[in-house]
């Protein structure tokens, strides 16, 4: 049995006595969110660069280099304009190489979902795909396809769809079977029905699919660009390591990481937010 007071605060009977629940604390919002959001992540990088320079401190080598030498080849790459190009033309590579992968993800992934024939049909070619190592997939389209510029968008469609197929799948085989019958009843077409049906019921799904996707895409394009491709940010590794350059192995690899970190927080997590955001007014 429970009981509410007036304030607000709940008791619940127990065995014949009250253990008051605690209120709910109102969420942090505004400013204050907005500051105190990163402070989590801000301190793991804290943590892992004074590790870093204390092991660099201890083993005094040159495959240790400090932060200061990072920070100077970081510097210098980002003066003289490399780092922008580079990152400039990876990023252009892999966003056409997702872009292509998200439609063809979620027209199979929507597909399985919505049809056991089509699941079974599909499903070993995106499992093959998920177990297929990326270092195969990038020999094979440099093989196949050179230093044109098919190579690394179907390396990263490649790379991306599998996961994002089976996410987008999944998403749309828990949708509640009502919101179909509604579509059915009211006679949507094909078009309204993603439109206001599947794509926003199936939202979470496709950002961990999209998340994993990109993670994927990362992962291939260095190595595409290593192996078969003379400009990019993998590139530009593997000539940092051909001179035998850990500090500029590390700063690139920062770089990197950077540009990963901005598209994850400034651009997937704002997106998400916005696109549930009729979720959170609904359950007001």
């Amino acid at each position: 049995m429970t009981v509410t007071h007036p304030v607000g605060v709940e008791e619940v009977v127990l065995g014949g006595g009250r253990s008051p629940a605690p209120p709910d604390r109102p969420p942090v919002t505004g400013v204050a969110a907005r500051l105190t959001r990163p402070l989590p992540a801000l301190l793991l990088v804290g943590l892992l660069a004074a590790g870093w320079q204390l092991m660099a401190q201890t083993a005094d080598s040159a495959l240790i280099p400090g932060l200061g030498a990072v920070a100077r080849n970081l510097a210098d790459i980002t003066t003289s304009g490399a780092l922008a190009e580079n990152v400039r033309v990876t990023l252009t590579r892999v966003v056409l190489g997702f872009a292509a992968a998200f439609v063809v993800s979620v027209a199979a992934g929507i597909a399985m979902g919505r049809s056991e024939w089509l699941r079974r049909f599909l499903e070993p070619a995106v499992l093959i795909g998920l177990a297929t190592p990326g270092l195969v997939k990038a020999l094979l389209c440099v093989i196949w396809f050179g230093v044109s510029l098919l190579n690394p968008v179907l390396t990263v469609a490649l790379a991306a769809a599998p996961a994002l197929t089976i996410n987008v799948a999944q998403g749309v085989r828990s949708v509640d079977p009502a919101l179909g019958e509604m579509a059915h009843v009211y006679r949507f077409d094909a078009l309204t029905r993603l439109r206001y049906v599947w794509l926003p019921a199936i939202v979470p799904d496709l950002f961990t699919g999209a998340r994993l996707g990109i993670a994927m895409a990362w992962k291939v394009i260095v190595l595409v660009e290593i192996f078969g491709l003379a400009d990019g940010v993998g590139y530009q590794l593997n000539l940092e390591f051909s001179q035998h350059n850990v500090a500029g192995v590390l700063a690139w690899t920062v770089a990197f990481a950077l540009v990963m970190a901005a598209i994850e927080y400034g651009l997937l997590q704002t997106l998400e937010r916005r696109s549930v955001r009729w979720r959170r007014v609904a359950l007001r």
